[in-house]
Order: C-alpha cells, then structure tokens, then sequence
C-alpha cells in the first residue's frame, strides 16, 4: 500500500508539471503574435544564433573529421570506402547535426537563459514587470521562444555544411579518397526527405530547449530545495539537464515516425 500511494504521488506529481509546462508553452506561443515584438525576437536571435556560430563549426568541423576517420577503417573492412560520403551526409543530416548542434546551444545560449530569467525573478523584476501592466511571460519568454526556432534550424545547417568540410578533410586531403566520388556520394545520397527531417527535429529540439530552459528560470523561486543565488544555480543546472535528455528522448521519437 506504502508503494502505491508513493508510485501514485510522483506519477501524479509528474502529470502536473507537465500540465504546466505545456500550459506555459502555449501561452508563450500566443505571446509571440502580439505588437512590438520583432525587436526582441531579433535581439534574441543575435544572441541564440549569431553567438552559437563559432562553437557550432569548431564542434561541426571536428565531428567530420572525426567521422570519416571512424568511417573510413570501418568501411575498408568491407571495400567499400567509395561510400565515405553518402555515410558522413546521412550521419550528419539525419541524426548528429541536429542533435549536437542543439546541446550545443543549450550549453550555451540555454543555460544563459535560466540564468537571466531567475536572477529577474529573485530581484523582484519580473514583479515590477507585472505590476507595470507588462505580461512578463510575453516580454520575457516568447521572443527567445521565437529567436529559438528560428536560429536552431540554420544552426543546424551551418553544422552539416562544415560536417562535410570536416569529413572532405580526413577521407580526401589525409586519407587519400577521390575528391569528385566524395561529393558525388554525398550529393547524391541526401534526399529532400534527409534534409526536411533534420529540419524538423531542429524546431522541436528548439521548443524543448527554450521551454525547459525559460521555465525552470521564470519559476526559480518556487524550488523546494533552496532560494535566492543558489537557486538559479541550480534552476540552470536542472534546465541544462533536463534540455539535453529530452532532446535525445525526442530524437527517438520523432526519427521513429520519420521513418
């Protein structure tokens, strides 16, 4: 009975929160196609997006390199080192350019976030903001939401772009691979489809990282378990976390209906 009543508490616990997550998404969503919002939504897009690009190819460039490597002596074991290209294009496309590229940014832009939102939240800010006849959720949330599925996308491509840099410079210039059945395999194996469900992964990757992130931020002062300075810390740290597991967990599910 102790086991039913304690399973039956989490369970109902977590059916809550995501009540309430989903209702804070929804709202934010709304917040988005309200009057005077561009210039935030741009202001985020330069900080999500412009700001991301120097870690997205340094991250971008080494995983090509470090694909055609791996690939290559996995692919001479069978005589096929001709197809290096159509294996680092469909790696890159379909699973760890819009996976890398959205932990990435979490670390980066994501954790940022949680961090300014929660230290507004402690001080009082988004108070004043209320109390001003200011929708905070709207002021505060809804342009990173926005900023998010926008720059997530182009990230994303930007990785798959210096991916194949990366993986032209270990199977071509090292490895001693032809450089025309390189791009002929790489072009010829990614298909619209490829590209349209690495597309798709990189928005819902970019929902849940600024959701996660926005509202572990925007309710840092509801945490149990401490207050003030050491909850943002941890407010961040949880959103990170949190960020980075759903993004695989999503992954799973949408390339499972991609198929």
């Amino acid at each position: 009975m102790f086991f039913l009543n304690l399973f039956g508490k989490k369970f109902l616990n977590t059916l809550q929160s995501f009540g309430k997550i989903s209702l804070f998404l929804v709202f934010s969503v709304a917040g988005i196609f309200t009057k005077k919002q561009l210039k935030n939504i741009l202001r985020h897009v330069y900080y999500i997006g412009v700001r991301s690009i120097s870690i997205v190819i340094l991250v971008g460039l080494f995983t090509g390199m470090v694909l055609g490597l791996q690939l290559y002596y996995t692919l001479v074991k069978f005589g096929s080192t001709g197809v290096l290209g159509s294996a680092i294009g469909l790696t890159l496309v379909r699973e760890l350019g819009p996976v890398l590229t959205a932990i990435m940014v979490t670390a980066r832009a994501g954790s940022a976030m949680t961090t300014e939102i929660g230290i507004q939240r402690i001080t009082e800010q988004i108070d004043a903001l209320f109390t001003m006849g200011v929708n905070p959720r709207r002021y505060l949330v809804s342009p990173r939401l926005a900023a998010s599925v926008i720059s997530f996308p182009i990230l994303t491509a930007l990785f798959d772009l210096v991916g194949f840099l990366g993986g032209y410079l270990t199977g071509v210039v090292l490895l001693g691979l032809d450089s025309g059945a390189y791009f002929y395999r790489l072009q010829s194996s990614i298909t619209l489809v490829d590209l349209n469900g690495g597309f798709i992964k990189s928005v819902v990757f970019a929902l849940i990282v600024s959701t996660a992130c926005c509202y572990n931020g925007y309710y840092t002062h509801l945490r149990a378990d401490s207050f003030g300075a050491k909850a943002v810390g941890l407010s961040t740290t949880t959103a990170v976390v949190v960020s980075c597991v759903w993004i695989l967990i999503s992954d799973y599910v949408v390339t499972s209906f991609l198929m």
